[in-house]
């Protein structure tokens, strides 16, 4: 566990005997799961790196592991096939969810803690009652390996990536495919929602992140576009971006908030920052400073 302002290691957190697949922290961030090769989920307090409980069960690898929003529930899913919901204060096992065939690669909590998803090798992505443990859905439409899921933030959609190469949008609800995001050459093997629910982000084994708009089937624009703003040339970083000729500042970026040269969507391989300002409404002096 690493303090994400100084770069300072916290704690090491020892206790797995076999590969760490998947790590998930509370939102109130006082504690940490973690699934592993071993077959074990476990709970860490983050304060001190203690380890509260050993949740057995899965007798295979857990692939993913997620907390619920109120930190009261903990989600897992394993290549045994089958999705386990523990309580998260007491370590207990609350439910099995079966019905997978093959390995469960990705769990996650809707917000409200009402739903949990799960995709799996099986192709199918299943809906669940959180409390209960019944299922609502099995969403098919996958043709190869489902390796990621995710709720978007107000509960209404899921959205999965699969070794299909697709990106596919589901009604919670309906259980219905609304979308099927096509444009990636190899597996999608992480996506999200943004927090407003207007994006969908996916990343794939194809080398490139994938910024689309949530209601429809096509790439959104871009936000960082090349040669539209950057940092002074053969000076020192100070924060600010220029524009292309270098003579008035439009934007201050903290260094370390500077985007990472491995995302093609918001940093070229020229290692500077941009900014877009496609259709947005901009008087004559931020005009001028703006040619596409």
């Amino acid at each position: 566990m690493w303090d994400v302002l100084t770069g300072e290691e916290k704690h090491a957190l020892n206790g797995h005997t076999e590969s760490v697949n998947s790590v998930a922290i509370s939102t109130d961030g006082s504690r940490i799961v973690s699934g592993s090769y071993d077959n074990s989920v476990r709970v860490w307090d983050v304060l001190t790196g203690e380890e509260k409980h050993v949740l057995n069960g899965h007798t295979e690898s857990v692939n993913s592991v997620a907390i619920s929003t109120d930190g009261s529930r903990i989600v897992s899913g394993s290549m045994d096939n089958s999705v386990r919901v523990w309580d998260a204060l007491t370590g207990e096992e609350k439910h099995v969810l079966n019905g997978h065939t093959s390995s469960v690669n990705s769990v996650a909590f809707s917000t409200d803690g009402s739903h949990i998803v799960s995709g799996s090798s099986d192709n199918s992505v299943r809906v669940w009652d959180a409390l209960t443990g019944e299922e609502k859905h099995m969403l098919n439409g996958h043709t190869s390996l489902v390796i990621s899921v995710a709720f978007s933030t107000d509960g209404s959609r899921i959205v999965s990536g699969s070794c299909d190469n697709s990106v596919r949008v589901w009604d919670v609800l309906t259980g219905e495919e609304k979308h099927m995001l096509n444009g990636h050459t190899d597996w999608v093997n992480s996506i999200a929602f943004s927090t407003a629910g207007s994006r969908i982000i996916s990343g794939s084994r194809d080398n490139s992140v994938r910024v689309w708009a949530a209601s429809m089937n096509s790439p959104a624009p871009r936000y960082i576009r090349e040669d539209i703003a950057k940092p002074k040339q053969g000076s020192q970083y100070t924060g600010w971006l220029l524009s292309p000729l270098g003579e008035g500042y439009l934007m201050f970026v903290p260094g370390e908030q500077l985007p990472d040269d491995a995302n093609i969507l918001t940093i070229p391989h020229s290692s500077v920052a941009h900014v877009d300002f496609t259709n947005s409404k901009l008087g004559r002096e931020w005009a001028t400073c703006y040619s596409p």
